[in-house]
């Protein structure tokens, strides 16, 4: 809201999304975390926070006009560095529309551009030779593993792109989130939009009554060793199936909430993907 204010309360969609990103490199602590998108650098957080001061009626959506409607001056709450950091932006990048500012934004910072529609179309060819030599080309097959507990769907899906992950296996028995972005429609979308593929996989996951009252890690190794003696011995051929996604797409993700590995049912389920005949690939946790 400072940053619309000091623009004049009202900024273009695309502008508005090229300035946060922009804004992002001034600070210390980010406001907001981008993925590469179909047209460069995005923030999901951002529209979900310009639709949540929608509601409230704190902006108005009009066209592609995002409008502040209330007379509250939010710029002077802000922290004087942030103010600083809006002033300097303003002073940097204040004249530049929102074409040339995305063209700007995929010069400066190429990966941001790996997945855009129209980088090609905007930058010359030694532009765009940088945007295609920012795409991760790791090319090894590895099953990861990783958690979302602690990070933002940003960092969450940069660490995927990073690792040239081409496929996430969900593993979560029921895929419901109170963190923004995890719940199974919004991580669906989120990773379709930025080309990884994504997949729900129920049968090999743990029931929410069985993850009550874990308090100790002797609580998850009691809990991980019924899950191996139990769902994973009824669930082979589900194993063998992510085996086959492994061969099929080369670099695929088992993916959960716990942050530690060893606090979570993708630890002991990669493990026994590992023992199936025909592995001969890598496990890395992330």
């Amino acid at each position: 809201m400072g940053l619309l204010q000091a623009f004049g309360n009202e900024l273009e969609k695309t502008r508005l999304q090229k300035l946060l990103f922009l804004l992002s490199r001034y600070q210390k602590e980010r406001s907001y975390e981008f993925v590469p998108y179909k047209y460069g650098c995005y923030s999901f957080q951002s529209i979900a926070d310009i639709q949540t001061l929608s509601k409230y009626n704190i902006i108005h959506q009009q066209n592609q006009q995002v409008i502040k409607c209330t007379d509250t001056d939010f710029f002077s709450e802000l922290k004087p560095v942030d103010r600083k950091a809006i002033r300097d932006l303003k002073n940097a990048y204040g004249d530049k529309n929102g074409k040339e500012l995305t063209k700007l934004t995929y010069i400066s910072h190429p990966y941001y551009a790996i997945n855009s529609l129209i980088a090609e179309d905007i930058l010359s060819a030694e532009q765009f030779q940088r945007v295609l030599n920012a795409r991760p080309v790791k090319d090894k097959t590895v099953l990861f593993t990783i958690g979302y507990e602690g990070i933002t769907l940003e960092s969450y899906l940069n660490k995927l792109l990073m690792n040239n992950v081409r496929m996430l296996c969900d593993v979560r028995n029921n895929p419901m989130s109170m963190k923004f972005g995890f719940s199974k429609r919004q991580l669906e979308n989120a990773c379709e939009s930025v080309g990884i593929h994504y997949l729900h996989l129920p049968e090999v996951g743990i029931q929410s009554e069985d993850r009550q009252d874990l308090r100790t890690q002797a609580d998850y190794d009691q809990l991980f060793n019924t899950y191996r003696h139990t769902t994973l011995l009824h669930t082979t051929e589900n194993q063998k199936f992510i085996l086959s996604l492994l061969k099929e797409h080369k670099r695929i993700a088992l993916t959960c909430f716990e942050a530690n590995i060893c606090q979570c049912h993708r630890k002991p389920l990669a493990e026994a993907i590992v023992k199936l005949d025909g592995w001969a690939y890598e496990l890395r946790h992330l």
